[in-house]
């Protein structure tokens, strides 16, 4: 039997169904009702009612008077796996670009009228803004943001945009007119990329074109930010442009990839 917790929290009817699923094993794929009871050191009437609660849930089977776990026992471990998402196969390919740019990368996602970075790899430079893990920025004055706006039917791009920024930077220029920014992101939809140029903060410089997933919708932003003192809006353009596509679709076959892996079967 594992050991317990200790908190005020702790769940022990969780603790003891989940000490029932581990006792099985490759040399205890099948045992009686008393063999569970006793490799948990549970009490029998107590290992009786989680085996038939997980029965009835169908993580457990009984035939002729032994217990066996099912396949869908495999869904638990698959909750962790699916809670991996996109920024984890990701970030592999942010380093990769990283390397070949000399320069930071990063993914972020649409929250409001804010971009919210989702996955960064970093190169040590001095810039104007310190950016982590969760660090939000109005969209509008972003590469990324820019990208993710783009892709918004205009109801929706209107209703983002009146959206108070939760950023926490001082008060941004004025909003074009909608007008002109339909223009723009009308643009930037048409050519797959967008390019912000120190209009976030002075110094920083970036460029982004959007991650697709296997349906083809766009589930986020791929940036290469550069110090605007060191890399020209042509080296950002005719050089490392060409570098974040080819990253950005490495991630989205991987991506379309990891959601063809086979559903979960219906388990009983």
């Amino acid at each position: 039997m594992s050991s317990r917790g200790t908190g005020p929290d702790f769940i022990e009817a969780l603790a003891r169904g989940l000490d029932v699923v581990r006792c099985f094993g490759p040399e205890r794929r099948a045992m009686t009702l008393s063999q569970i009871a006793s490799a948990t050191e549970l009490a029998r009437p107590t290992a009786r009612r989680i085996l038939l609660t997980l029965e009835e849930l169908g993580y457990v089977r009984v035939t002729d008077g032994t217990f066996e776990l099912t396949p869908r026992v495999l869904e638990l471990g698959m909750a962790y796996i699916g809670a991996l998402g996109l920024w984890d196969v990701a970030r592999p390919h942010l380093s990769a670009l990283v390397e070949q740019t000399g320069e930071s990368s990063s993914m972020s996602q649409l929250d409001g009228s804010d971009i919210v970075y989702v996955a960064r790899v970093a190169v040590p430079k001095i810039i104007a803004l310190r950016v982590e893990i969760g660090t939000r920025f109005p969209a509008l004055r972003t590469s990324q943001g820019k990208v993710l706006l783009a892709e918004l039917s205009p109801e929706a791009l209107a209703t983002v945009l009146a959206t108070p920024s939760r950023s926490g930077l001082p008060e941004a220029p004025p909003t074009p007119p909608a007008g002109a920014a339909d223009a723009t992101l009308a643009e930037i939809r048409a050519r797959g990329w967008a390019l912000a140029d120190e209009e976030l903060a002075p110094g920083v410089r970036s460029i982004a074109v959007p991650v697709r997933d296997g349906d083809g919708v766009t589930r986020a932003a791929m940036n290469v930010t550069v110090h605007a003192a060191e890399t020209s809006v042509a080296t950002l353009v005719d050089e490392h442009l060409p570098r974040l596509r080819r990253a950005a679709s490495a991630v989205e076959a991987d991506w379309a990839a990891w959601q063809s892996r086979p559903e979960h079967p219906t388990f009983r």
